[in-house]
């Protein structure tokens, strides 16, 4: 798909001074200084512009003097004020002086990242601890830090108020917030959230994984919401982020692993195999498909791995041991393999192959395990 790449830069000290011009309904020669000003304090972004503006007014550093019936400030105050470049500060302060449960709503939004669905929204307001937070969002869009996106969920009105949301956080209760979430909408969405929102419970919790070390149980039990947000990553072909929920959920594995979860660890250590493979990492598929193949204690249980392997290893330019391997399959499997076979010979195993296949039906055959 053609795409033309576009840079966005903020306005430059004339425009800016013909905005602030036509809002204080002053001639632009007046308003020069201030411009001036708040252009070294914004460089030109627009929402910086806006929010450096509203607090001059809001510190009454900018005013309407009604006996000279025009807009006044204070150059000199507004020229030291000590505020960054980035008026991050500005953001801080506007929303630390926010009542505690506006202040609640845009953590919770914050750790979801710049925009958040309405699904979300929806499975939150299903808690007690989130029951009024439609209401809250109701507020926050009042106050101009958050507005519906197109499709129905919520988004910041930009990235840096989205930054100092998540900064109403301490830095070292965030993992704790991020794990509380997560588990909070695992425990009330559970059985019936989609991939989408598996992806977000799942990122969310993963973020507190050093808070459960020693509980083996809760180890074992985000082990498996990762292979289960891995397949869903597996199934859409999203294979970097399959491979990421897998690599945790192998980190949380006791030791005793394959003794202790053997059914599971079948499943996980093939959903790795696929993964890997698809993202060209055969090395690891190889070692991820051998170990169920050491591992399992019956040939059936080792079938899917062997013909993964097989793949694999042709992949890998080892046809030899390709060839090897399903010859030594065929044989535990009872096949006779005849050392040699000419074109004739051929021809009649095809012939007996089409007749089986024709005597079955396309819905018997539909129901049959893919091979």
């Amino acid at each position: 798909v053609p795409t033309k790449k576009f840079s966005l830069t903020g306005l430059n000290q004339e425009d800016l001074n013909t905005m602030i011009s036509d809002a204080l309904c002053l001639y632009p020669r007046i308003c020069k200084p201030l411009s001036d000003i708040v252009f070294q304090k914004t460089k030109g972004n627009p929402f910086f512009v806006l929010e450096f503006m509203q607090s001059l007014c809001t510190r009454g550093l900018l005013w309407y003097n009604h006996q000279q019936k025009r807009w006044v400030w204070n150059e000199s105050i507004i020229r030291s004020e000590e505020i960054t470049d980035n008026v991050k500060y500005l953001l801080a302060s506007k929303l630390n002086g926010l009542p505690g449960n506006i202040q609640g709503v845009l953590k919770v939004l914050a750790c979801f990242g710049t925009s958040t669905s309405e699904q979300l929204i929806g499975y939150l307001s299903e808690t007690i601890e989130y029951s009024d937070i439609t209401d809250q969002l109701d507020d926050a869009i009042s106050g101009g830090f958050v507005e519906k996106n197109g499709q129905g969920g919520f988004k910041f009105v930009h990235d840096k108020v989205r930054e100092a949301a998540y900064n109403l956080i301490p830095a070292s209760d965030k993992n704790q917030f991020h794990y509380d979430l997560g588990k909070l909408l695992h425990a009330t969405c559970k059985g019936k959230e989609d991939g989408d929102v598996q992806f977000v419970i799942v990122s969310q919790i993963n973020r507190g994984l050093q808070l459960i070390e020693s509980h083996p149980s809760l180890r074992m039990e985000i082990a498996e919401l990762n292979m289960k947000a891995g397949n869903v990553g597996l199934d859409r072909s999203d294979f970097v982020t399959a491979n990421s929920y897998f690599s945790v959920s192998l980190s949380l594995l006791p030791e005793d692993h394959w003794n202790s979860m053997y059914t599971f660890c079948r499943s996980l250590y093939f959903s790795v195999a696929k993964a890997a493979y698809s993202s060209a990492n055969l090395e690891k598929a190889q070692k991820a498909l051998q170990k169920i193949i050491d591992e399992s204690k019956c040939l059936n249980e080792k079938l899917d791995a062997l013909h993964l392997l097989v793949t694999v290893l042709v992949e890998r330019d080892a046809q030899e041991q390709a060839f090897t391997t399903s010859f030594e399959v065929l044989l535990q499997l009872g096949e006779t393999i005849p050392d040699s076979f000419d074109k004739r010979d051929a021809r009649a195993m095809v012939k007996k192959t089409s007749k089986i296949l024709g005597d079955i039906s396309e819905e018997s055959m539909s129901k049959m395990k893919e091979v």
